[in-house]
């Protein structure tokens, strides 16, 4: 077991590492090659040649892909040092650059926004892994049944519905005609009840979309299982009906949802972005909403590479949960 933990930590530091030289290169080389100069998107529109080539220079632009790469991993460890026009500026690690239109460190965007991505992401994780898998337990059990076909046209609708329709239609009931919510995001370290009433309703309306698919999923894994060869053995020995379900058969049905789910907890931490722009949510979803709209390659990059590594650590720690949940993969 120590040995396959650190074969995936060597797989996950290499995919990183990968990931990372694609995206500089997309980002910084692919555009060069182009005719659109990352240098001059830095400066302006009204830049003169002169300032393009200082800019230039102070970002190592000048230098092979490769160098880059090496600047850019080596400065979010250590930090890296910028000079141009005679000052140096130095980013303390980790560095990620800075933004071409605030100019400022693209590490203290990215750690003022993660929180709130991570808050709204995390809570509304708990409500769709429980609602989902339970509705989709409960219509498997009940096949046919006005309980299974109401619990599907539920998912359907929750399929089917855009996540911006839903949240506006929750904001208009909840927040605007009821008055049970906050009007807006509050930090949990200014209050607790202000932290939770602001993300009240985009839990629910992330949760709503994915509850549904985690449901069907379910429901469908369930039904193949309950069909198996160990399943009747086990009805045939007299075990109880909860043991059957509790120890055997969802133990095989939570593989696949295990899997499913460690993708899109670590792909909605790098910014679930139409549910953060409907309850205007500055996370990071914004932030790359910003980048793309004011063409800021280094913030851009930053929740690019954010989102990737938050990828492939959940998918290392969903391969690492599997030994808990089946025991044939600790027999592999």
């Amino acid at each position: 077991m120590l040995a396959y933990i650190v074969r995936r930590l060597f797989a996950v530091v290499a995919m990183l590492l990968v990931v990372t030289l694609v995206t500089l290169s997309i980002f910084f080389l692919i555009p060069k090659m182009t005719g659109s100069d990352p240098a001059a998107m830095f400066v302006g529109k009204q830049a003169d040649p002169a300032s393009i080539e200082a800019v230039r220079q102070k970002l190592g632009l000048d230098e092979p892909i490769l160098v880059q790469f090496w600047h850019f991993v080596s400065g979010i460890f250590v930090g890296r040092d910028y000079t141009g026009g005679g000052d140096t500026i130095h980013c303390a690690a980790p560095c990620f650059g800075y933004s071409f239109r605030t100019e400022q460190d693209v590490w203290s965007m990215l750690v003022d926004a993660f929180p709130v991505t991570l808050s709204m992401v995390i809570g509304a994780a708990v409500l769709w892994l429980v609602l989902g898998v339970s509705t989709g337990v409960v219509s498997a059990l009940k096949r046919g049944t006005i309980i299974d076909r109401a619990a599907m046209i539920t998912a359907l609708a929750g399929v089917s519905l855009p996540i911006f329709f839903t949240a506006m239609l929750a904001m208009l009931v909840f927040r605007t005609q009821l008055g049970w919510v906050n009007a807006s995001y509050t930090p949990i370290s200014e209050s607790v009840g202000g932290w939770f009433g602001g993300l009240l309703l985009p839990w629910v309306t992330l949760a709503f979309l994915y509850a549904a698919m985690y449901a069907r999923l379910t429901r469908a894994t369930m039904l193949e299982v309950l069909g198996e060869d160990y399943i009747r053995t086990a009805r045939a020995k007299g075990l109880p009906e909860p043991v059957v379900l509790g120890k055997h058969a969802m133990r095989s049905t939570m593989t696949p949802i295990l899997t499913i789910f460690g993708m899109d907890l670590g792909a909605l931490v790098g910014g679930a972005i139409l549910t953060e722009t409907a309850f205007s949510l500055h996370g990071l979803g914004g932030l790359a909403i910003k980048g793309v709209s004011e063409r800021d390659l280094p913030l851009i990059l930053a929740v690019t590479l954010i989102t990737a590594a938050c990828v492939v650590i959940a998918n290392l720690v969903v391969d690492l949960l599997y030994a808990v949940i089946d025991p044939r993969v600790r027999l592999a």
